[in-house]
């Protein structure tokens, strides 16, 4: 195998696009992992120039144009790139001017794709952030449960120690408050019991999760679905399944007073990473509502328990449905714009990897 040959093919196994543009802002050359970044075919894409490849070619052009006139290395990080029929990638690009014996020949572009390892790094951290959480929350119920199974057991003696009924009264309310404080607990800390695994058709979960919040709306609210047939079926608990759902489901309704649309999506993801864990096949259930979107300084922290933007919520739906999520060795995620705002529950289909 001579050098041409060789540099060829180290090329075509590099995992970073790669790219030559000539001085006109056409491109000559491309590697496999662009062909397969840009969705075209080395045939179909060289001789185009960037405003053909690229929606935002501006951008683009300006740092090739500046590679060629300063014939410096220029670098770019956590750069937007926008192409057509696909959604917008976020990469770190280099322009590397081509030297030649009449100036700049060419500028070879390096893209870089950091989607995927933004994603895993942010997943990490919510579950971490999760795991942190519950130990809190856990441990700040267990050191108020103590106490408050004290006064509630005191407030009994002294009901049966007042022979005064209108005294007793403020007994009943001491009890009556602390079972309701009881109940806040319970429900901070999430089911308790082991969860029941067995094979589970989410489609199944889905319709029972729509009826039952159709059952508390009324018909002000239209439900619509885009399921993927292909989906087999998960090893899960079918009950906290539908907790789970149910809780990001009427939190969507609640934030459109009732009124609106919910459509609610399946897919199946291969090779898909939750957090530092890789699996072979993934189920991916999207909830998605048209109402007015999630302010980003309270998206960051939605999962949170007592977190809410409702004064008559608790702010405790989407931790539990996290923390029931997260007992399958599954995430949610959440992005948010007005009139689109997605809850993306991610469960593994497989558990050949999982500890």
């Amino acid at each position: 195998m001579d050098s041409e040959q060789l540099a060829e093919k180290i090329l075509g196994h590099m995992a970073t696009a790669v790219m030559v543009f000539d001085t006109r802002m056409r491109l000559v050359h491309i590697n496999l992992a662009g062909e397969i970044m840009l969705a075209r075919s080395a045939r179909h894409a060289c001789g185009r120039t960037v405003y053909e490849l690229v929606v935002n070619a501006e951008e683009m052009v300006e740092q090739l144009a500046s590679a060629v006139t300063t014939k410096q290395v220029i670098s770019q990080r956590a750069c937007h790139l926008e192409l057509p029929d696909m959604q917008s990638l976020r990469v770190n690009c280099t322009f590397t001017p081509m030297l030649g014996d009449d100036g700049v020949d060419g500028i070879l572009v390096e893209i870089r794709q950091i989607d995927r390892q933004l994603r895993i790094e942010q997943e990490e951290m919510l579950i971490s952030q999760q795991q942190a959480t519950h130990a809190l929350v856990r441990g700040l119920a267990h050191e108020i449960k103590n106490p408050l199974g004290g006064l509630r057991g005191a407030a009994q003696l002294l009901e049966g120690e007042i022979g005064d009924a209108s005294l007793k009264e403020y007994t009943r309310i001491i009890i009556g408050e602390a079972d309701r404080l009881q109940q806040l607990m319970d429900r901070m800390l999430g089911p308790s019991k082991l969860p029941k695994i067995q094979a589970v058709n989410i489609h199944q979960v889905l319709e029972r999760v729509e009826e039952l919040v159709m059952a508390e709306v009324g018909n002000g609210l239209k439900f619509s679905h885009d399921y993927d047939p292909s989906l087999p079926d998960l090893q899960a608990d079918p009950d906290l399944l539908v907790q789970a759902l149910l809780n990001i489901t009427r939190n969507a309704s609640q934030a459109m007073d009732g009124k609106g649309e919910i459509t609610l999506r399946t897919r199946v993801q291969r090779n898909f990473t939750i957090g530092p864990q890789k699996h072979r096949l993934v189920a991916r259930v999207e909830v998605i509502d048209n109402g007015p979107g999630i302010d980003e300084e309270l998206r960051r922290k939605i999962f949170y328990p007592m977190v809410t933007s409702r004064s008559d919520g608790t702010g405790l739906g989407l931790s539990i449905a996290q923390a029931l999520v997260s007992r399958h060795q599954g995430l949610i995620e959440c992005n948010s714009q007005p009139g689109n705002t997605v809850f993306t529950i991610l469960l593994p289909l497989d558990t050949s990897n999982e500890p």
